[in-house]
């Protein structure tokens, strides 16, 4: 139990770091680049790992890899955008939310992993709980917003899956370095086709780039995936809820932004949709088998 205690807050430190990537983004780099800050927070951190792991893949695992760069990275971070920018705030990470229920259909079909309705009922209250720490009352709702938020929720969802299903013979630093170098090349063509080029940078800019790429995706994606590879995949994705929450405890103690009664009870809503979903797995029989071929 200590081991699976360990692993469990180990993995949950890289969603809470992500919860700093909006003030980070907002206080610190240049507006209006969301694309080539994407690749920028991923290609170098991944190609900062190559260097320091000095293996690349073999056989069937560089099309795994190119897979789940597009799925945890290109794809999902595009798609987050896209709903970031037509959606409010509250709207876009309440629709990403829907991600552990995705996750458990599909663990079901991809690993076999039983659904069990207490994890279903985790997933639905942290769903609820992110929403009333974020969502206002006169959000508007943009059907492409929606439809982005959706997909890219099923995009990351996927990626979690299959970073289970496709463990390959090699550390959670180089399966990390893999998939972050992956993603940020599948980025670049499309940054350097869609965006502009960037402005001089600023110390501050780069200090924003530094962590968002060393800490917010090199750090973190090392815990994440090192976490996918001990725990179930329905375990790992609940966790992703304290990204939004600490965002909220961010925005109150660095920017002096409100914090009601109402976005509390949410925090206590989050944290007990996580000790929940925590309490399903526990209850399982035996673990899913790994299918790794």
């Amino acid at each position: 139990m200590t081991t699976r205690n360990t692993d469990l807050l180990l993995t949950a430190i890289a969603p809470a770091i992500w919860g700093s990537t909006y003030i980070v983004t907002t206080q610190f780099l240049p507006a209006g680049y969301p694309l080539t800050v994407a690749m920028l927070r991923a290609l170098p951190a991944g190609l900062l790992l190559l260097l320091l792991v000095r293996q690349l893949p073999q056989g069937i695992w560089w099309a795994r890899v190119l897979v789940l760069g597009a799925l945890n990275f290109s794809i999902f971070w595009w798609l987050l955008f896209v709903a970031a920018y037509r959606l409010p705030g509250g709207v876009a990470a309440t629709v990403g939310a829907i991600q552990p229920l995705i996750v458990i259909l599909l663990a079901r079909a991809l690993l076999g992993s039983p659904i069990r309705p207490l994890s279903i009922v985790a997933a639905i209250a942290g769903m609820a709980g992110v929403a009333l720490l974020i969502l206002t009352p006169h959000a508007a709702l943009d059907p492409i917003g929606i439809a982005a938020g959706l997909a890219g929720a099923v995009s990351m969802a996927a990626g979690t899956v299959l970073s289970r299903r496709w463990q390959p013979p090699v550390s959670p630093l180089t399966f990390t370095a893999w998939q972050l170098t992956a993603g940020g090349l599948l980025l670049l063509p499309v940054a350097l086709l869609q965006e502009p080029s960037l402005p001089a940078l600023t110390t501050a800019n780069l200090l924003g780039l530094a962590w968002l790429g060393l800490i917010g995706a090199a750090l973190t994606y090392i815990l994440w995936f090192r976490g996918i590879a001990r725990l179930e995949p329905s375990v790992v994705s609940p966790l992703g809820f304290l990204s939004p929450m600490t965002a909220v405890i961010l925005g109150w103690s660095v920017l002096g932004q409100s914090l009601s009664a109402t976005q509390i009870f949410g925090m206590v809503v989050v944290l007990g949709s996580v000790w929940l979903s925590q309490r399903a797995q526990q209850a399982k029989p035996a673990p899913a088998k790994l299918a790794t071929a």
